[in-house]
């Protein structure tokens, strides 16, 4: 009896055609083939305040030389198909995966597209290439010299725990893993905050380390938190084997080193940390953050790249700087991988975010004293236009502080009041005075809990000594957080959901920075998106080339129109990403601009501030950006239900219960 292969389904196909086509040429089912891989969660698609996952891709057959370096990818169709049909597809997931041989196949045979050559062919049943003739091609398309080869052989560490790389730090490690091996010794990975980091460079330094290509190695991070982090979890395999490097500790019988920039440059008793080291001590260094500081020629801790520059050298960083001053790229190269914050998006690795835009009208015309005032403390007022860069810092209006924490808590009392919430100020004075309008305007939870509202600053051990707490998705307080540089990047607040930012932020490293603040996933604490809330029009900077996410919506309500974004909509899109850091300009409250003498700050009691609004944009079901007024807006929805007045009267009086039309109008 003649089998109708056309009769049937793709999984009769993979099952009585491909998968034995694979096993005949050798490939090892149980370790060396992965059916069904999946590699993305699936976008985050918001709606209002209801959330769905998109699709995951999903790639048919996966197959990989050793675990977690894949060599091949097939797509699979029907007999109906041509044997071509799935290469489309398969291209694209390749491309994604960073995979080089491509295979479609209906069952009557293979086409194979090879992306070393650009070339393609067809292959019967028979002919599917071996797992060392895959590898041996990959070898010589990557010109891959057998000196190299042992580095790139080497084993990812796997612990009993099962976790495994996702497929964006596979792609990173083995791309930086083979640059090294290939002699590279400048290294720059980008990767969006909330994406894993510290583990990939773990891997990165894993694997180099069990090679021996790489004897002793040094990790230099910023914050101290951020080492002691490390060291307990992405890191402590390595045990005894790895030391943290102090003034008090220079042991040399180690071999996995971490320690702050701070502590190895700095004040005059630290300066020399690192010089108790000879130069050629360490053979590789990884610097995390490394957009902050050695990408300036001058900074004080390029002092240690210099002077250990015999080893490889690995900058990691999810903003890359490039200005007139700085070139994080000048110094490490073009990036080997980069994993952008909008691709993290897309892929559902990452929150999406929503943005609410508040104007007020002191922001948008300035303000300016009358001849001969005086401000609340009865200084002569300098006779100017002050405009928004200018309040809190140089000309305090205490009624737009106070409307700026009414608006943040009527988004929390509508949405959630213990959802957490960081608010980015100008400096520390402006920190401290936001703290305390939002404590009177939720004086109710204060009086429960004082540590509902607290500051966090540089400058305060009460707040810092809070800051695990607040980033502890167990600890309910403190809840709302006023800082000004301290948060903008490293720490690693899992379910902050609102971020406010009454704070000119010019910078796009430092703007990415403070968004990537909301952008980890945690759904078991419902958190699966975030709002921006912007006073100062900082989500301008979305306009900017260099941004590479756009948000779910972009929300400005009027004066009495409600602070929470409409739920109707085609709010379809999607954004977002995380990290934090400290000892940075903190904006200190009593020096001027050059850091001599006091800066005069006036406070004005008596200026009225309100709320103006120009527009609301969403994003609409092809993706477009469509603004319009609230009025239009609205007009155009109740014009698609009703097409003209006497429709709308003759439902009004035939309806019931006239909630039913108010609730539809809603």
């Amino acid at each position: 009896m003649s089998i109708n292969k056309k009769a049937m389904s793709e999984e009769d196909i993979k099952m009585k055609y491909i998968t034995p086509a694979i096993e005949k040429a050798g490939w090892d089912i149980k370790t060396q083939v992965r059916a069904e891989y999946t590699f993305t969660d699936g976008r985050i698609i918001v709606r209002g305040n209801l959330v769905a996952r998109g699709k995951r891709k999903r790639a048919d057959y996966l197959l990989s030389y050793k675990p977690n370096m894949p060599l091949a990818i097939i797509e699979a169709k029907d007999n109906k198909k041509p044997m071509g049909a799935g290469m489309q597809q398969g291209l694209e997931y390749a491309e994604i995966l960073d995979i080089p041989f491509i295979y479609s196949s209906n069952g009557d045979g293979f086409i194979e597209h090879d992306r070393f050559t650009g070339k393609e062919r067809e292959l019967s049943l028979d002919e599917f290439p071996s797992p060392n003739e895959l590898w041996e091609r990959y070898k010589k398309g990557k010109g891959i010299q057998p000196h190299e080869e042992k580095v790139i052989e080497e084993d990812y560490f796997f612990d009993m725990s099962g976790k495994s790389p996702r497929y964006y730090q596979r792609v990173a490690i083995n791309r930086v893993i083979e640059a090294i091996a290939k002699g590279q010794d400048r290294i720059l990975l980008v990767m969006a905050t909330g994406t894993g980091k510290t583990y990939t460079a773990f891997q990165i330094i894993y694997r180099l380390w069990k090679s021996r290509a790489k004897k002793r190695i040094l990790f230099l991070a910023d914050r101290n938190i951020l080492i002691d982090q490390t060291m307990a979890n992405d890191f402590k395999h390595f045990g005894d084997k790895m030391i943290k490097v102090n003034r008090k500790n220079v042991s040399k019988a180690h071999e996995i080193y971490l320690a702050l920039y701070q502590s190895m440059t700095g004040s005059e008793e630290w300066q020399d940390i690192y010089k108790q080291f000879s130069p050629d001590f360490f053979d590789l260094v990884i610097v995390d953050e490394c957009h902050r500081g050695s990408a300036k020629d001058n900074s004080a801790w390029r002092e240690v790249l210099e002077y250990f520059s015999s080893a490889t050298q690995i900058g990691l960083t999810a903003t890359p700087k490039e200005t007139k001053d700085v070139s994080t790229s000048n110094y490490f190269g073009e990036p080997v991988y980069t994993y952008s914050l909008k691709q993290g998006i897309e892929d559902g690795f990452l929150a999406p975010y929503k943005v609410v835009r508040v104007s007020l009208d002191r922001d948008l015309e300035g303000y300016r004293p009358a001849k001969g005032k005086v401000d609340k403390y009865g200084n002569l007022i300098e006779d100017r236009i002050y405009n928004v860069s200018d309040f809190d810092r140089n000309l305090i209006l205490e009624k737009r502080t106070e409307i700026v924490a009414k608006k943040i808590t009527e988004f929390l009392k509508k949405t959630n009041r213990f959802d957490k919430t960081i608010v980015f100020c100008v400096d520390i004075d402006h920190a401290e005075r936001m703290r305390q309008a939002l404590i009177n305007e939720n004086s109710d939870l204060v009086k429960e809990n004082s540590k509902y509202i607290m500051r966090i600053t540089g400058d305060n051990e009460e707040g810092k000594a809070q800051l695990d707490n607040f980033i502890d998705p167990e600890s309910k307080y403190p809840t709302i957080v006023t800082t000004s540089k301290l948060l903008t990047t490293g720490v690693d607040a899992q379910t902050c959901k609102l971020i406010v930012l009454d704070s000119n932020i010019n910078s796009m490293t430092e703007f990415k920075q403070i968004i990537g603040r909301g952008t980890r996933i945690k759904e078991e604490y419902g958190k699966l998106f975030f709002t921006i809330m912007d006073f100062r029009g900082v989500t301008r900077l979305f306009a900017d080339p260099d941004f590479d996410g756009d948000p779910v919506v972009i929300y400005e309500p009027k004066e009495g129109e409600d602070i929470v974004p409409p739920t109707e909509g085609e709010y379809d899109d999607f954004e977002g990403e995380p990290g934090a850091y400290v000892n940075e300009d903190e904006g200190d409250f009593d020096l001027d601009e050059n850091g001599g003498g006091k800066r005069v700050k006036y406070v004005v009691d008596d200026v009225e501030v309100m709320v103006v609004n120009e527009r609301v944009e969403y994003y609409d079901k092809g993706g477009k950006l469509v603004t319009e007024s609230l009025k239009d807006y609205t007009r155009k929805n109740i014009l698609n239900e009703y097409a003209d007045l006497n429709e709308f009267i003759n439902r009004w009086n035939s309806e019931e219960k006239k909630s039913a039309i108010i609730e539809e109008l809603k």
